[in-house]
């Protein structure tokens, strides 16, 4: 499809690959074009159940390209802002795909890169990789990524490590909900692989709709989220895929959406 990203499809996976290696992907201005035009093509692939967001070389994303940011040192405040729109814009694409996305992270994922996995519904991490918020110490602060990276780790470990900018662990990704499983390197493909095994084993309408839900009931007012969730069950139990999964776990056969 493009330069810096790459798409290769398989059934019904699709794998993702940030395609700078020389620069640990960092991001520029076409990585951040192509990446988002990715996640809109990928929206209306038919068939597609799965994604994998990868880095190509030793790292997964390290965030804004050096070359990216002495350019925004010209820029005005109403060039920093459409720039900032355009980045925002490819993160609530990935963020919205209505399929599953896993996180395949090593190496570093820093800045940016963090915000990647931030959107991503599952990330497993090498032992070795690093994450970081980095910007404050170019003076400079995580604001495009803060509204899916503080979600996923609350606001808690969001303060802390926005102001001290310092470097931590997949281990402590681990804890603060960041990363969902830890492996050594040369085991990252198979845990990789266990997740999309588990991802195709559910019903890709209840995917779809369980990450809609997530994002209403963190969203919505109390009484809105009330009748989403009382909607959204009521449809899936009527619903072709929720019947089928129902009368294929009475029958104690496979459903017809594993093939």
């Amino acid at each position: 499809m493009s330069e810096l990203v790459r798409i290769e499809r398989n059934g019904p996976l699709a794998t993702v690959t940030l395609n700078r290696p020389e620069v640990h992907n960092a991001f520029n201005a076409q990585l951040i074009a192509e990446l988002h035009a990715a996640c809109v093509a990928l929206r209306s692939e038919t068939g597609l159940r799965a994604v994998v967001l990868r880095g190509a070389g030793p790292s997964f994303c390290a965030g804004a390209d050096l070359h990216w940011m002495r350019e925004s040192l010209n820029y005005t405040h109403a060039e920093n802002l459409a720039d900032a729109a355009r980045l925002d814009a490819m993160f609530e694409a990935l963020n919205t795909l209505p399929v599953a996305v896993i996180g395949r992270v090593h190496g570093a994922a820093l800045g940016g890169g963090v915000g990647l996995a931030a959107c991503c519904d599952v990330v497993v991490a090498a032992e070795e990789a690093s994450f970081g918020f980095t910007e404050a110490r170019l003076g400079l602060l995580p604001a495009v990524i803060a509204r899916y990276v503080t979600p996923k780790i609350g606001p808690g470990h969001a303060r802390a490590l926005f102001v001290t900018a310092r470097r931590f662990s997949a281990r402590r990704a681990l804890a603060i909900g960041l990363v969902h499983e830890v492996t050594l390197a040369e085991e990252l493909d198979v845990a990789v692989e266990r997740v999309i095994e588990a991802v195709l084993a559910c019903g890709p309408e209840a995917v779809a709709a369980s990450k809609a839900l997530v994002s209403a009931v963190t969203t919505l007012a109390s009484a809105e989220a009330r009748e989403y969730v009382i909607g959204a069950i009521a449809a899936a139990r009527t619903g072709p895929e929720g019947q089928e999964g129902l009368r294929a776990f009475l029958e104690k056969r496979r459903p017809a959406w594993t093939g």
